[in-house]
């Protein structure tokens, strides 16, 4: 079963909260391309990646256009949705074959109520996926196509292993030509 440090490098949760939470956990082993969540469809789930990883993606003008990248240790949702209980704009898919655990949107609620200090936990993840939004707008809209790659490296170097050329050109807004031109500078 899943780490009892669970949220270690979160905020500190009582073994009482924790293993609730975990008592809600269901576990799934993903093939590469496993959808997660569909677009279209309402976010059920809260996902924590315990190996492998997972991208967020939409169609646009027939264009796939990479929204996000989770690796282990991350939790990953359609947060709009899950929050909205609305249709999601985005599909999630594993990059790779990955274990992961989650817990439905109902049974989250629960533990809420019975734990505050997991709604103190589930602020900070809230907290770190809007900061990690506005660091993708500003980073896409504001700097160079050399200067979004080397962050990427510097950020989160596993994805460029694990992802394809596509998909981390998609994720930095730049053509697969413009991503390797950037690459054989470096």
């Amino acid at each position: 079963m899943i780490k009892t440090g669970l949220f270690e490098n979160i905020a500190e949760v009582s073994d009482e909260a924790r293993n609730a939470f975990i008592g809600y956990l269901e576990e799934i082993e993903a093939e590469k391309g496993y959808k997660l969540e569909n677009a279209g469809e309402v976010s059920n789930y809260l996902f924590y990646i315990a190996q492998g990883s997972a991208r967020s993606f939409y169609i646009r003008d027939n264009r796939d256009i990479t929204v996000s990248f989770s690796l282990e240790g991350e939790f990953v949702t359609a947060m709009h949705s899950f929050i909205t209980r609305s249709p999601s704009y985005e599909t999630i898919e594993t990059l790779e074959k990955s274990l992961l655990y989650r817990i439905s949107y109902e049974n989250l609620q629960r533990c809420f109520q019975e734990f505050q200090d997991l709604e103190r936990v589930y602020r900070i993840i809230l907290e770190k996926y809007y900061i990690a939004l506005e660091e993708q707008m500003i980073f896409s809209k504001f700097k160079s196509a050399k200067e979004r790659y080397l962050e990427l490296m510097e950020k989160k170097p596993k994805i460029i292993q694990r992802a394809s050329v596509g998909h981390i050109a998609s994720f930095l807004d730049m053509t697969i030509e413009t991503l390797s031109r950037v690459r054989s500078k470096i």
